[in-house]
């Protein structure tokens, strides 16, 4: 054999080791790809940036700040995704769904306002609670009537706003009310949360029942009064995936994100309940 031959064979035998290496690498990249986009928090199968497009979410008005906090972040993770949010009373968010509003995402603040939906047959998944919330007295700043307990509401020189009896925080405040053996008669009666929560903003009313975490979101607008009643009336949160979703990947992604240890800290930072 000549020296020619050997080198040429021992050429070959190099360049197939390497070649062999350079696989093994590949295949060690691609898992390791794999494992990140598994392990994104923003609930996405994938961290390569593959979603795309809009995702219109009802949610009840008390979600608010948080879920417009979320959004910013998933988009900020998925380039090219664009999160729109619909913001309103449970029941009235229910009842445009079943009436044909196209949108890919509901978010309840009650199970029977979510059960409007699924009634109808216009979810596309299991609802699944991701938080709970828990009803406290709005005051004035200063807490000026010195109020301190459910049953101070109930003097006839106050004014009191409550949410309408349909809307959850309603049927919470009525639940407590009723466990108290209470009776409030209102000033009026809110489309939801944020418009009760309003009339105490802007000084039109002495007091508000609504949630801590709308208490909490108003800052030193308002002062929170907790009430041992409010024990007695707190909402399960569901969210679902809607039938009619035009972006059933990316409506999936936003969800697991509300779901995931990341979301959960920043509805429990507003002062929303585990699950």
């Amino acid at each position: 054999m000549t020296r020619s031959v050997r080198r040429t064979r021992r050429t070959t035998q190099v360049a197939g080791l390497g070649a062999a290496a350079l696989l093994a690498l590949t295949a060690c990249s691609s898992s390791d790809d794999d494992s990140a986009g598994t392990s994104d928090p923003s609930g996405s199968a994938s961290a390569s940036g593959k979603l795309s497009g809009e995702v219109t979410v009802f949610a009840a008005a008390s979600l608010k700040e948080s879920f417009e906090t979320l959004g910013k972040e998933f988009e900020k993770a998925h380039p090219g995704t664009k999160v729109t949010f619909s913001f309103g009373g449970s029941d009235a968010l229910a009842a445009s769904i079943t009436g044909g509003a196209p949108a890919d995402v509901f978010a309840s603040a009650s199970p029977k306002t979510m059960k409007i939906v699924t009634d109808a047959g216009d979810n596309a998944g299991e609802p699944a609670t991701f938080v709970r919330n828990q009803l406290e007295i709005a005051t004035l700043p200063g807490n000026p009537d010195k109020v301190a307990s459910l049953k101070d509401l109930t003097g006839s020189d106050l004014k009191v706003v409550l949410c309408d009896k349909t809307v959850p925080c309603g049927a919470a405040a009525e639940k407590a009310l009723a466990a108290s053996e209470l009776k409030l008669t209102p000033v009026s009666y809110e489309e939801d949360v944020k418009s009760a929560l309003n009339k105490v903003v802007l000084k039109e009313a002495d007091a508000a029942l609504v949630y801590k975490t709308d208490v909490k979101a108003a800052g030193d607008k308002v002062e929170g009064v907790e009430f041992p009643e409010s024990a007695d009336a707190v909402n399960d949160y569901p969210i679902t995936l809607l039938k009619g979703s035009k972006n059933t990947a990316t409506a999936k992604a936003f969800i697991a994100l509300v779901q995931s240890a990341e979301g959960q800290k920043v509805l429990t930072s507003a002062g929303f309940l585990k699950p």
